[in-house]
């Protein structure tokens, strides 16, 4: 029955979702394997901040100096609606914040103090350090211009204490403190003396601006109402003049006098209505008298005559009453002509006088409202007088009394030591600084590494069985490894050939694999070794077994049997130079049959192995031999694997722990499935049994975990 074999890692699905989960413990593994790399990369920092902070950073010393809003300030007289103080709004505590921030105040700390003759301000009075000098030296390489614009010497100063005041600013901090009127003004220097000096010359001459504001704000009030006082006064004087003239130019008359006129000129229209109605009655009773169809007894009515109420009733029957009636009413009616004629002369007086009287109440209104008028407006110009006249007064007397707004809570005090740097903090941050960047760069390098460090990952990334998990050898040199093997039996290295022996066994129970070809991506991955202990312990069975050197380029099974011959070998086989049982050598210490490649340097290994003198040669050692173990060349670096697979009964590939990249493992998979080849399984070899444990998930993966360590004596 043949070997099966699995597909190619290209055909195979693989599921990487558990990639995409992060294992904490994994990260923390990750970070303790690697504490030391971490921790000198933090000493690395710890170095560059100490000399940093004792040795580059030059000490600054910080004082500050608290100023409070004194909002309950008052003054002797009330002339807040000329010059206002502060009452505390958070706008206004903001517009002071700003006030001590600004660039008019600043200068003049600058003036006073003189800081444009001091270095640490003026850049230009400081050495040229050496970062400006090669600038300048690489401009004049260039044939750039460094003198800069030429400006007069006024514009020249203004932009020097320009910079001055910029650098101040950069090291003063003003500060509200929260929910309160107080103020911290800050100053970092390279001196103590100067911060203290120079808070506090900040606080004086702000506190000096509120007064100088308000003196100057009294000044511009007081011209500003002396002038209004006297443009007010000559007003006042025109006004009063205005209505003296026009009260002597008038018939003066009250308000009395007008209400009685009034009265007057209303009984007169009165009486003029009663005379008009009695004298249009009076004339309706004479057309009546007069008219010829009026009967006596209306007459008699008319008139309401008692002589004529008497004849009446006789004048139908007695002429001589009807001639004394006539007579009668004749007389009567004369009379009433003669009263209804005084009347309308009494009428048409009446209504002159009423003319007459309209015609006066209304020119003496007129004038009135008039006077009034004029008396109002002078009494109004006055009151205006007189209230400017008041608060120039005050303005007057407040000269010299002005209170500022702030006043200084207290005073900046010297500091005794610098403020910055602050070297334990920075050493603590270079310190916590260096561990991260070292962090990093550990997570880094561990994400960009692909490669395995368990067979479960191999499994699953490849589809293949991994069919024996190799420790580390104890040691370098390769003599003593195979003897390492024989004399430590029960080692955790020992078991691990056991257990690929037992894997390579029951991959096929009916007809065991008899000829093994071991290879790998790359050299330097532990192939050699492994096929020595393949070989090795593929004897403990009593089976007669053959290790051949496959890489007969490089010749390593010199290394592991030193006494074996180094010029005969598989090449003077196949050139007929010696007989097979002249190059077979056998070693005693490990019951291993060895095969050399010799001396190769008249033939080409690839020839060699794809011609038919060898299939001859391996079906000759397949009579004699119970297992042949041929150690192979990598496959990346030649094509001898590839031939010698198509002859043998199962492929080994070792891959190195923790060595082997997933695509190197990928391209020698894609070379052997190009060729019709197919691998059996993996040996993931040279198991470091330390560093395993560091690397969280994987080393539960392993056969070699804590609990092992029972078992094994190494």
């Amino acid at each position: 029955m043949k070997i099966s074999s699995n597909p190619p890692a290209h055909d195979m699905p693989y599921n990487n979702d558990q990639d995409d989960i992060v294992d904490i413990s994994t990260i923390l593994n990750i970070i303790w394997r690697r504490k030391y790399f971490i921790c000198l990369i933090s000493l690395v920092f710890i170095l560059i901040g100490g000399y940093y902070a004792y040795r580059v950073a030059v000490p600054k010393y910080r004082s500050t100096t608290v100023v409070i809003l004194d909002t309950k300030v008052s003054a002797f007289t009330d002339i807040q609606s000329v010059v206002g103080s502060i009452t505390g709004d958070s706008e206004e505590v903001n517009t002071e914040v700003e006030i001590l921030r600004s660039r008019r105040l600043i200068g003049k700390v600058v003036d006073r103090l003189d800081l444009i003759s001091d270095p640490e301000f003026n850049g230009a009075l400081r050495p040229v350090g050496y970062v400006d000098q090669t600038k300048i030296w690489v401009k004049d390489m260039l044939g750039m211009d460094t003198s800069g614009p030429q400006h007069p010497e006024d514009i020249r100063q203004k932009i020097v204490r320009d910079r001055v005041i910029r650098s101040l600013l950069e090291n003063v901090t003003i500060r509200n403190v929260s929910s309160s009127l107080v103020f911290q003004i800050t100053v970092e220097t390279q001196n103590a003396l100067k911060s203290a000096n120079i808070a506090d010359t900040i606080a004086d001459l702000y506190i000096l601006d509120q007064l100088t504001v308000k003196f100057e704000e009294t000044e511009k009030a007081t011209a500003w109402l002396t002038e209004r006082v006297a443009q007010l006064q000559l007003e006042l004087e025109a006004a009063e003049g205005a209505a003296s003239d026009f009260s002597s130019s008038i018939d003066l008359v009250s308000v009395e006098v007008l209400r009685a006129q009034e009265v007057q000129l209303k009984e007169l229209r009165e009486r003029i209505s009663e005379t008009d109605a009695q004298v249009t009655s009076d004339n309706d009773r004479i057309a009546t008298a007069l008219s010829a169809d009026t009967d006596p007894a209306t007459l008699a009515t008319l008139f309401n005559d008692a002589q004529l109420l008497t004849l009446q009733p006789r004048v139908e029957n007695d002429a001589e009453a009807k001639t004394q009636f006539d007579a009668r009413v004749t007389f009567l009616t004369a009379n009433l002509q003669e009263a209804t004629l005084r009347r309308s002369s009494q009428l048409t007086a009446l209504r002159a006088s009423e003319a007459k009287l309209t015609e006066q109440l209304g020119s003496q209104s007129e004038d009135l409202i008039e006077l009034q008028q004029l008396r109002r407006e002078a009494e109004a110009v006055r009151l205006l007088y007189e209230y400017f006249l008041g608060r120039l007064k005050e303005i007057s007397a407040q000269q010299g009394t002005q209170q500022a707004d702030s006043r200084v809570l207290s005073p900046a005090v010297i500091p005794n030591a610098p403020a910055s740097p602050n070297k334990p903090i920075l050493l603590i941050m270079s310190a916590f600084l260096g561990g991260l960047i070292g962090i990093g760069l550990v997570l880094m390098h561990e994400s960009r590494q692909n490669v395995f460090r368990s067979a479960r990952e191999l499994e699953q990334k490849f589809g293949l069985s991994v069919l024996g998990q190799i420790p580390m050898a104890p040691s370098r040199n390769r003599s003593r490894i195979l003897q390492y093997m024989t004399t430590n039996t029960t080692s955790a290295l020992a078991e691990g050939y056991r257990d690929l022996r037992t894997s390579i066994t029951m991959s096929n129970l009916d007809a065991p694999p008899q000829v093994l070809l071991n290879t790998s991506s790359v050299p330097g991955e532990g192939k050699t070794t492994n096929s020595v202990g393949i070989a090795h312990y593929m004897t403990n069975g009593n089976q007669k077994v053959l290790l051949m050197e496959g890489d007969i380029r490089r010749r390593t099974l010199d290394s592991y049997f030193p006494d074996m011959s180094k010029q005969h070998g598989v090449v003077s086989v196949m050139n007929g130079d010696a007989d097979l049982d002249d190059v077979l050598h056998f070693d005693p210490q490990s019951n291993v049959w060895v095969l050399p490649g010799g001396e190769s340097n008249k033939m080409n290994a690839a020839d060699v192995f794809a011609s038919e003198d060898f299939k001859d040669l391996l079906v000759a050692l397949r009579e004699r031999f119970d297992v042949i173990v041929i150690d192979c060349p990598p496959v990346l670096a030649v094509p001898d694997a590839r031939i010698l697979s198509k002859l043998v009964d199962m492929t080994l590939f070792t891959i190195k722990w923790d060595g082997t990249s997933e695509y190197q493992v990928e391209e020698s998979l894609r070379v052997f499935h190009t060729s019709g080849q197919r691998i059996s399984g993996f040996i993931l070899g040279q198991i470091d049994m330390r560093r395993l444990q560091s690397y969280g998930k994987y080393g539960q993966y392993s056969a070699y975990t804590n609990y092992s360590g029972e078992y094994y004596s190494n």
